[in-house]
């Protein structure tokens, strides 16, 4: 799923993340403290011509125009992440809802061993392992709460039992 992620790319996208990735690495911060710092000490310093005098407004507005830029690519990014994320948690819900299953079914049939052989179990509450599990009212009780913490005043009923 990585792979072919990576492989689906637009070029704004891969753009996107190349430039993330720059800025946001120690290489970037410190050559960018380091070429700040000799801006406005060359213009504290300069006898003849300060070409951007205290309080460097010149700066200002080219560190503004890089934010500007900056934080719209950033969210780019992120946001190409943030569905990669959702993809990958959506397929570990699946495959967990298929262990689940496979585990529910070898419990059974564990169980008709046990009873074919005579061997009692300990606990009569296994039971409930072997009780069919209902996806759709997992889903359904997973978005009632997801909802209930977004917004609790959307819950008439008050809040329900809470499950650690």
């Amino acid at each position: 799923m990585e792979e072919d992620s990576r492989n689906i790319r637009t070029r704004g996208e891969r753009l996107a993340d190349s430039f993330a990735s720059v800025v946001g690495s120690w290489t970037f911060i410190l050559v960018q403290t380091g070429l700040l710092t000799a801006w406005m000490i060359l213009n504290l310093v300069a006898w003849v011509r300060h070409w951007d005098p205290y309080p460097f407004i010149l700066l200002n507005l080219a560190l503004s125009f890089q934010s500007a830029y900056a934080a719209p690519i950033l969210m780019m990014s992120q946001n190409r992440q943030a569905r990669l994320s959702e993809r990958r948690h959506n397929l570990d819900l699946q495959v967990n809802m298929l262990a689940e299953q496979e585990t529910t079914e070898i419990l059974r049939l564990l169980r008709q061993l046990c009873a074919k052989n005579g061997v009692e179990p300990h606990d009569a509450s296994e039971s409930a392992l072997e009780e069919e599990t209902r996806h759709e009212d997992i889903i359904r009780r997973i978005e009632t709460e997801l909802e209930a913490r977004v917004d609790p005043d959307s819950n008439p009923a008050g809040p329900g039992p809470r499950s650690s």
